[in-house]
């Protein structure tokens, strides 16, 4: 797992440097004016969307994560790299375009490779561990970047936000080379698990899925056509456009804290505690949401936590509260977490299929990032009050359809219960006897 959470560390690094670049010159040195810039941010999650599907259901037939998550990584690191001797708008347009469309496997393909090792009480605390990548890129990622863009001006003749670039995605390069010989497959076929260790890998998830194996019995296109046939996944994209849209904020992050009026070190350097405080939390929601086994009462508790934040930041440009204000908003994160767990959870069936629904959920849930772009202007600065309103209303949405998923479950579960203690036999049951949603 660890080399993972580093790898996706660097994952939202690279896509995210752009924010860090533009606190030194990128903006400037770019010729970026108007809306090119929230262009420049937005473009990257077309390429994104586009490939996650695919890219999932390629892998499930391939079978061999260990080779195709690295490969993708060594080019993202490359074109990440590239992207620091970009010299105008639509060099950085192109770049940052074929960035998303070889980022795209990654994070979806890391779900569904999880998804194929872990139980379901189990699920919702790796899914954090992977995905706490994210706030650890962050705020470390910021710490980082305070280094490169202070030490980094001018050196060989070039802008320090051009370091910022060539390091970051030559790091992403060397750690990508290490991964080839630690990443697993699937439990059957990783090379270097004995057989001992396959079977009991194997076993564990038989007795989980009430005797399914999880090893494929439907093809790739199989999957595809459950997935898009079933609603439920077209609702949990819904949620997570909504949830995914009111974590826009993150992409402005540096920018946000500027509003503080501190010089640029020490902006990049006071975005790395909240994140810090994100990821605690989200390990302890997470751990106690598989205790638990429920799902969304965490995720109630932790967005109305970011929309207090987000409050806080409407009503005040103090400088103590607004910094408060970035630890509870950040907590949309956690949220964001354990509705991954639930998801993995509501389509542990068939692996096929799970592969295809995990891959769409994400991809559609980019939209929320494309419009959240946009809806960070600069001229509804320092306070962005209308940002945080919509940020307001879209945890609001967010919420209340993972309520009516919750509501919809639970009956679910009620009926299939009664069903199996007055059915002779186990036939005409949607699911295996004895699976229940987890709520």
């Amino acid at each position: 797992m660890s080399i993972i959470v580093v790898i996706y560390a660097l994952n939202y690094i690279d896509r995210a440097n752009a924010a860090n670049a533009r606190l030194q010159g990128f903006e400037q040195d770019l010729h970026l004016h108007g809306q090119q810039y929230a262009t420049v941010l937005s473009i990257f999650y077309v390429g994104y969307i586009i490939m996650q599907v695919p890219a999932n259901m390629f892998m499930h037939w391939l079978e061999r994560p260990s080779s195709i998550l690295p490969t993708c990584m060594i080019i993202w690191g490359a074109i990440s790299t590239l992207t620091g001797i970009a010299k105008n708008y639509t060099d950085v347009l192109l770049a940052r375009f074929f960035l998303g469309f070889v980022e795209a496997p990654f994070y979806p393909g890391v779900l569904f490779l999880i998804s194929r090792w872990y139980k379901r009480d189990e699920i919702a605390l790796r899914a954090t561990l992977v995905t706490c990548g994210s706030p650890i890129s962050n705020g470390f990622g910021s710490l980082i970047a305070s280094g490169i863009l202070q030490r980094m001006q001018g050196k060989l003749g070039q802008a320090a936000w051009r370091w910022l670039f060539y390091i970051e995605g030559s790091m992403t390069i060397f750690v990508a080379i290490c991964a080839v010989f630690i990443l697993p497959d699937f439990p059957h076929n990783t090379r270097w698990l004995t057989p001992e260790e396959k079977a009991l890998a194997i076993s564990r998830l038989a007795e989980d899925n009430n005797g399914t194996t999880g090893k494929e019995n439907k093809t790739t296109i199989e999957g595809l056509r459950d997935a898009v046939t079933d609603w439920k996944v077209w609702w949990f994209a819904a949620v997570f456009l909504a949830q995914v849209l009111a974590q826009s904020f993150y992409l402005y992050f540096p920018t946000l804290s500027a509003t503080m009026g501190y010089d640029t070190t020490t902006t990049l350097l006071l975005c790395a505690p909240p994140w810090v405080f994100c990821t605690i939390c989200a390990f302890a929601v997470s751990r106690y949401s598989d205790k638990k086994q429920n799902r969304y009462r965490y995720v109630v508790v932790v967005n109305a936590l970011a929309a207090l934040g987000f409050i806080i930041s409407i009503c005040t440009m103090n400088t103590a509260a607004r910094y408060i204000s970035f630890f509870l908003m950040v907590q949309a994160y956690a949220g964001y977490m354990v509705l991954w767990g639930w998801v993995n959870n509501t389509f542990a069936g068939d692996p096929a299929k799970r592969a295809v629904a995990v891959a769409l959920i994400n991809a559609l849930s980019q939209l929320g990032t494309i419009s959240g772009s946009y809806i960070w202007p600069t001229n509804w600065g320092p306070t962005y009050r209308y940002s945080y309103a919509v940020c307001i209303a879209a945890l609001g949405v967010s919420t209340g359809m993972s309520g009516a998923m919750c509501f919809y479950l639970r009956r679910f579960n009620e009926r299939s219960e009664r069903k199996e203690l007055d059915a002779k036999d186990n036939e005409g049951l949607r699911e295996p006897a004895g699976f229940r949603y987890m709520l």
